[in-house]
């Protein structure tokens, strides 16, 4: 059995904090729990509770502080995605319509990963993530 429980959080890098954490709060009902406000020596960050006792640490920055392309996979930066689990099919076939209403880009069709179903879409920053749950 793993010693780790699970992912506490996944740090990640926007140009826009504020249409970043919107977007969380409209798609997934997520809450800001916690804010380093900027400083000379830290970008501004948000911590984002996602649910499941993991959260996203959003970090506002320049554009070219942010490596890759975020299109092809390989060419994304040092995370190339993530994905959020949610307890079903019908969360994740609702999923769709939240992405959208909260600005995703390229929201896809729900396909079948072994035993994983699996949406992908882009973040309004563009950054490709995805949404998952069982195949059951």
């Amino acid at each position: 059995m793993p010693i780790s429980t699970g992912f506490n959080h996944i740090g990640t890098l926007t140009t826009d904090m504020n249409r970043t954490v919107r977007f969380y709060e409209e798609a997934f009902d997520a809450k800001v729990r916690g804010e380093v406000p900027p400083r000379e020596d830290h970008p501004w960050m948000k911590v984002v509770d996602i649910g499941g006792g993991a959260a996203l640490n959003i970090f506002e920055v320049r554009a070219e502080e942010i490596i890759g392309e975020r299109r092809r996979q390989g060419h994304r930066g040092a995370v190339d995605h993530f994905a959020f689990a949610v307890d079903s099919r019908a969360t994740l076939e609702k999923m769709s319509e939240r992405l959208v209403a909260a600005g995703a880009q390229e929201v896809g069709e729900v396909h079948q990963l072994g035993a994983t179903l699996s949406l992908f879409f882009r973040a309004p920053d563009g950054m490709e993530l995805e949404v998952c749950c069982p195949a059951e």
